[in-house]
């Protein structure tokens, strides 16, 4: 699995591709492109406990503790957003629960997504991000400290 490479090797690989056009139209396709990669969200994960406070658009995010690593599922009514899930889940998902608490999520600002998206949709951004790094320390404290 992808986790042999380490999140910072997959924030360059991420870096890397955006830097293969400097057109925002190109990169907003891009990242619509990566969205119609997410994968079925179950129907009956769609509540208000998974719905994500301060995004502008709808967002469900959940996760699953397996053998040590958090994994990530999402869903989103937003075409931009749900590319921007695909991204965080492409560092954060299935990694260690310190990994995620320690990781810094350079990326974003390296690839210019801060500056091309409304105040609204960056505060979703980092409610998504906050949320991600939320679950993990909820399942250090469930799991890791015995």
């Amino acid at each position: 699995m992808k986790n042999n490479i380490t999140i910072d090797e997959v924030q360059n690989r991420i870096i890397e591709e955006f830097a293969i056009s400097d057109d925002w139209l190109d990169k907003y396709q891009y990242i619509v492109d990566l969205g119609n990669s997410l994968t079925d969200f179950p129907a009956d994960e769609e509540t208000d406990t998974n719905l994500i406070e301060g995004c502008q658009s709808k967002v469900w995010i959940v996760s699953e503790y397996v053998d040590g690593k958090v994994f990530f599922k999402a869903k989103s009514d937003a075409i931009i957003v749900k590319g921007i899930v695909v991204l965080l889940m492409r560092v954060l998902s299935g990694r260690t629960t310190d990994e995620i608490l320690n990781s810094d999520l350079y990326f974003i600002d390296k690839i210019g997504l801060n500056e091309h998206l409304s105040p609204t949709r960056s505060n979703g951004l980092l409610s998504m991000v906050k949320q991600m790094r939320r679950f993990a320390l909820v399942y250090k404290t469930k799991y890791e400290n015995q």
